[in-house]
């Protein structure tokens, strides 16, 4: 477990997916979300065998965020090249926690 940070305050906490398995398998299975989940490597992410909607926000190597999205279950979301990591979070979270474009994240832990 690990915090999710913009300029030092916390967001949430987060799991932090490192390994293929870990990545391949990322929120299927998980009946619900809690804080969020760091996909790294990552370039793409899709929501098939996900029965919610999740908030996607893909980071560059600097862990700003270049793009954000909203995905509906059982979608498949089209890579974004200058990505290397994909914050998930249950839908409505970056609303509450005004995440954009542009932030510039920090993972902590």
């Amino acid at each position: 477990m690990a915090w999710l940070l913009r300029d030092g305050e916390v967001l949430a906490t987060v799991d932090v997916a490192r390994s293929l398995p870990g990545r391949l398998t990322g929120l299927v299975g998980r009946r619900r979300m809690v804080g969020g989940l760091v996909l790294r490597p990552c370039r793409w992410t899709h929501t098939v065998g996900i029965g919610y909607a999740v908030d996607v926000a893909y980071c560059d190597a600097s862990m700003v965020v270049i793009d954000v999205a909203c995905m509906a279950p059982w979608r498949v979301g089209r890579p974004r090249l200058r990505a290397t990591c994909v914050v998930a979070a249950p839908a409505g979270a970056f609303g509450r926690w005004s995440l954009r474009r542009g932030d510039q994240l920090e993972i902590k832990g």
